[in-house]
């Protein structure tokens, strides 16, 4: 069984959407088991509309709720040991759950997260990975968001911890890597993206493939498993690749609603631009991964909708099934080790 925490109270819309999703992913994976958190009186009242969820659930009183609005370390002295956040993180802590998923305050979540499960060790920063839609299938993008700024030892970390979550999700066994950077020449961009290539080539990691520099354009032709970067410039990529999508789509709806004969031409069309709405779905990719923790934390988009936070569970489910943590972790050492200087007669030798 996959024991998955969830916080009821997170995100736009609460129990409300978080408690039918749950409903969706139990369809899909019959081996969950879920322990909510969240305000009595407003979550028992949906929970009680799904009794197949109900019986494979145990629900926790949790009186306070964390705002989306809440700055983190206002949400950290509000909300710690008591609020459903905290306490639906806490429940991967001590062992009662495998995963949390929550779509509340990503900065709240982030920092409440750090603050209960740690970071893992010889990591100095976690980073928030998103799964991309690409022309290939799906790639694996971080960081979009946690933290500003990263030098060259801390886009190696990603790359790692990047390259653990593509074969826990994809099943790769050696995935490729790509540093996003402004060209592909060994020459551009920022002293510590040039250095970090450097880093991922000489250390010749058996986990991945590093692939060399991409750009911007590769991201949506998942040229690589795995594309790295700092979280300023992944999260402007994420925004801009969800605005994007929906000025595709609203430029599609008014370009078939404008004369007769468009609409008579949708009407032929129609499968095609059902398929195409389905790849610009954010529910079909929604899931952005904590790594870097001890222990596995996914967020969803905050305004999911039911089968959108449910697709953030199935991420959950993934993650949790195909060992993500441990698979991080045993990369992590593999490159450590490989990094302590020889000791003994190897050292003497060395230096004699």
């Amino acid at each position: 069984m996959i024991r998955i925490s969830l916080d009821l109270m997170g995100g736009d819309f609460g129990p409300e959407v978080v408690i039918p999703g749950a409903a969706k992913a139990l369809d899909r994976h019959p081996d969950i088991t879920f322990i909510m958190y969240g305000q009595k009186d407003r979550c028992e009242t949906v929970l009680a509309k799904y009794p197949k969820l109900r019986e494979k659930s145990v629900f926790h009183e949790c009186d306070v709720a964390i705002s989306m609005d809440e700055k983190p370390s206002q949400a950290l002295r509000r909300g710690r040991y008591i609020s459903s956040m905290w306490r639906s993180i806490e429940a991967v802590k001590t062992g009662d759950a495998d995963v949390v998923v929550s779509a509340g305050n990503t900065g709240a979540l982030m920092a409440m997260a750090k603050f209960c499960l740690r970071t893992m060790a010889n990591i100095e920063r976690p980073a928030i990975a998103a799964i991309w839609p690409t022309l290939r299938g799906e790639s694996i993008v971080l960081d979009v968001g946690a933290t500003i700024g990263a030098d060259s030892q801390q886009l190696l970390d990603f790359a790692l911890m990047g390259g653990a979550m593509a074969r826990a999700l994809f099943e790769i066994e050696r995935p490729t890597i790509g540093l996003l950077n402004v060209g592909v020449e060994e020459i551009k961009g920022q002293e510590d993206v040039k250095e970090a290539g450097r880093l991922i080539r000489e250390a010749n990691l058996e986990s991945l493939e590093y692939s060399g520099f991409v750009e911007g354009d590769d991201i949506g032709k998942g040229t690589v498993d795995v594309v790295v970067t700092e979280g300023f410039s992944g999260n402007i990529a994420l925004k801009a690749a969800e605005g994007t999508a929906k000025q595709i789509g609203a430029y599609l709806r008014a370009a078939m609603t404008r004369t007769l004969l468009a609409r008579v031409g949708y009407i032929f069309a129609k499968g095609a631009f059902d398929l195409l709405r389905e790849k610009l779905d954010p529910s079909k990719v929604n899931g952005g991964v904590f790594l870097g923790l001890n222990g596995i934390v996914i967020k969803s988009h905050g305004g999911a909708n039911a089968e959108a936070f449910a697709a953030a569970i199935d991420v959950g489910y993934d993650m949790a099934k195909n060992g993500l943590t441990q698979k991080i972790e045993n990369d992590l050492k593999k490159y450590h080790a490989k990094r302590q200087p020889p000791i003994g007669p190897e050292a003497a030798g060395a230096t004699g």
